[in-house]
């Protein structure tokens, strides 16, 4: 029987947010990310979005014991849908893949009552730094689609579950490519 294994492709990227084990990066072919809201959430989030001409850079790790209670329960308001032979990964035993995201028609674009969370974009983009460098978190920026959405700056009480404190030169770098990105930042109330 395979090993079963989740392809993460934003917080789940962030090895501080979790501790399921044997994670290594990988990319999942036909698929893109984009920041959407759905009725379930009250803020804007990732989702995967299938997409044949694009390839997403994230990373994958082990569910012990096909134990998918746990990260189910994280991913709640996502769909785990098969997809094992999308994604090239260093692993030379086999395993079964899964990606979680929210169907087609059961999410809508962000707007300024469901923003992105400063604190989520920051757990996000930490995490592809300290795996995939300056340049893969680059890499993370171009192939998101949705940053023309408001981002609520909650850095001060941050409102995603498990945000991290980054680094100043992390922060300076989020910083950078959302003023690069010319995003709309709205501060907290």
């Amino acid at each position: 029987m395979a090993d079963p294994y989740f392809f993460g492709y934003g917080s789940l990227v962030n090895l501080a947010t979790h501790d399921f084990p044997n994670p290594h990066p990988a990319q999942l072919k036909g698929w893109r990310r984009a920041w959407r809201h759905t009725d379930l959430r009250p803020v804007a989030f990732l989702t995967a979005i299938p997409d044949p001409e694009s390839q997403i850079e994230g990373m994958i790790a082990h569910v012990p014991k096909n134990d998918w209670a746990a990260l189910d329960e994280r991913e709640w308001a996502y769909d785990r849908v098969p997809t094992t032979h999308a994604v090239t990964h260093p692993l030379t035993h086999e395993v079964e893949i899964a990606v979680y995201a929210v169907p087609q028609g059961r999410h809508t674009e962000p707007s300024n009552r469901h923003p992105l969370l400063l604190s989520y974009i920051d757990v996000v983009v930490q995490g592809y730094l300290r795996t995939f460098g300056e340049d893969g978190a680059d890499r993370f920026f171009a192939s998101t689609d949705g940053w023309e959405a408001p981002i609520l700056n909650d850095r001060a009480e941050p409102r995603y579950p498990r945000h991290q404190q980054l680094k100043p030169v992390e922060t300076e770098f989020v910083d950078d490519r959302l003023n690069r990105l010319s995003v709309s930042i709205v501060q907290t109330a």
